[in-house]
Parts: C-alpha cells; structure tokens; sequence
C-alpha cells in the first residue's frame, strides 16, 4: 500500500494528514475553509484516493496560511506516497468540462516542481474562500510533490466552476500518473533511470 502520514505545524497552522494513493476515494476533510474542504473531498473522489486532513489555522486572519499549508502538506504526502516511483505510469491528463467551465490539468512526476497556471477567475471571492488562495494551494502542492502540473482554462465564467474543474481535472490526472504501468512495475519510468 502506498500511503503516507503527515503533520505540519507551525504558528499559523497545525495539521495532521493521511493519504493512501491506492484508495477507493473515502475523504474525512475538515480544514476549517469550507470551500477547500469540498474541494479536497472531490480531488480525493476522482483521484480515488483516500485522504484525511484535519486542520486548525488562524482563519481569524484569513484562509491563507491554511489553505498554502495544506497544500504543502498534500505536496509532501504524494512525495512520501510514491517512494521511488518505480513501476507509475509518471504522466496523466484530463480535460474537464463543468458545465460552461472547460479546463485541462496535465501532470508529470517527474521530480522538478513546475506550475504553469493559465487561469482566469473572475471574482474574487466564492462564498467566503479567496480565490487568489487556489494558485497558493498549487504551488504549495506542486513545489512539495517535486512534480509538473499544469492548467489550462479552456472555457469558463463562473468562479466555482472554474476552481471545481481544477480540482476534479488535478484527482483524475494525479490518478492515471501514480497508477502501476503492468509492463514496467520495476522500472522507473525515465530513460534516464532516474527521476
């Protein structure tokens, strides 16, 4: 099984996180920002991970720390999760239509920490969440998992939507990436031998 248990903490933030990337998409979320919660809870869903993330952050302040620090968390439980990456099928992709939304994550495992982040949120705010915080959460993630991802927003006016493709296109793309290639399961998946 990989999996992998985190804990953060600092003055801003104190978090505990499980991740078991062969899962069947059962999330236990409560992060104290409501809308990250619903999105980790759908990233979990079609990445068919099973993830657990409890947090206490200083959300008196603002959604900040916590939702940049959960992603470094997230970040560093896949790092942890995959070991040597032996045997994965390292990349993925999905293009992910949500209703007028349409927006493509590709993702590579590759070990170097990328975003390319070409989205475009309308507003400011959905609900109470800044969306300025879902670039945060991402390169939190990417800079911790040492892996490539990117966004393209295709289409899309409406902020949730937008974000909920992100997440959903991240679940779906992170799944084909850390599934077992049959045909490799003892190699790595660089012609380097190395990532």
């Amino acid at each position: 099984m990989r999996q992998a248990s985190m804990e953060r903490n600092t003055k801003e933030t104190q978090i505990t996180l499980t991740l078991n990337l062969d899962g069947a998409g059962k999330a236990d979320i409560d992060t104290g920002v409501g809308f990250l919660n619903h999105m980790l809870e759908l990233l979990a869903f079609h990445g068919q991970f099973d993830l657990t993330v409890q947090c206490r952050g200083d959300v008196q302040v603002d959604d900040h720390h916590s939702v940049e620090d959960i992603g470094i968390a997230l970040g560093q439980a896949f790092a942890e999760a995959l070991g040597d990456k032996k045997g994965i099928v390292r990349y993925g992709n999905f293009l992910l239509p949500m209703d007028e939304a349409l927006v493509l994550c590709a993702v590579d495992l590759c070990g170097r920490d990328t975003l390319g982040y070409q989205v475009n949120i309308p507003t400011q705010k959905v609900g109470s969440f800044d969306t300025e915080l879902v670039q945060e959460f991402m390169l939190g993630f990417t800079r911790n998992a040492k892996a490539c991802v990117h966004f393209v927003q295709m289409a899309g006016a409406n902020s949730h939507h937008i974000i909920e493709a992100m997440f959903k296109g991240l679940g779906r793309a992170l799944r084909q990436a850390v599934s077992i290639d049959p045909r490799q399961a003892d190699r790595t998946p660089s012609s380097k031998g190395l990532l």
